[in-house]
């Protein structure tokens, strides 16, 4: 079966990208307990390019079916998680990059460059790090993990914040995110 990404973002109402969001059938990794601990020789770069023994994983697909199985444990490490077996992955920044944003129905809607949609809010926080002159906006994604939201992106939530707010916060989902680090 051909894989089919979700619509645009702009196509969409909050309702509707909450369909594609519980749409979304993930591995239960959290659950599984494997014994066997290796490393992957992988690498996910701080423009999210994913890399096998220094080599770039050109297939789509298979950056797709990796990002299902990573999480991030408490120390901060990443890993790619099966039932028989946890492999360190090596994260320069952030494990996703937040490539789109769009406010709808009081939400704010993110998309990564996996293709997968995520709703800010209590379960999807927002961070500001850096310093006002250049800061850096995190989404907080799943299994400790995070997405960068990259230039443009940034640039968008900032006119979003600018033309509802003018202090440069957002609200999405009941929850109030600065944008200036602290």
């Amino acid at each position: 079966m051909p894989y089919e990404p979700p619509p645009y973002l702009a196509e969409l109402t909050l309702a509707q990208i909450a369909e594609q969001v519980a749409a979304r059938k993930l591995p239960p990794v959290e659950s599984w307990q494997p014994e066997k601990v290796s490393d992957s020789h992988m690498r996910i770069a701080a423009d999210g390019t994913w890399f096998h023994q220094g080599e770039k994983i050109r297939r789509e697909a298979m950056v797709r079916a990796f990002a299902g199985l990573l999480l991030r444990d408490d120390a901060g490490n990443h890993w790619l998680v099966t039932p028989f077996e946890k492999a360190a992955i090596e994260v320069e920044d952030a494990a996703f990059i937040a490539v789109d944003v769009a406010r709808r129905d009081g939400g704010l809607a993110f998309r990564l460059n996996t293709d997968e949609l995520v709703i800010a809010g209590p379960e999807h926080r927002l961070r500001a790090t850096g310093n006002p002159e250049t800061p850096a906006l995190y989404l907080q994604v799943r299994r400790g993990c995070e997405a960068r939201l990259n230039r443009s992106t940034y640039q968008q939530l900032a006119e979003i914040a600018l033309a509802e707010s003018g202090d440069w916060s957002v609200t999405s989902m009941g929850e109030t995110f600065s944008l200036v680090p602290q």
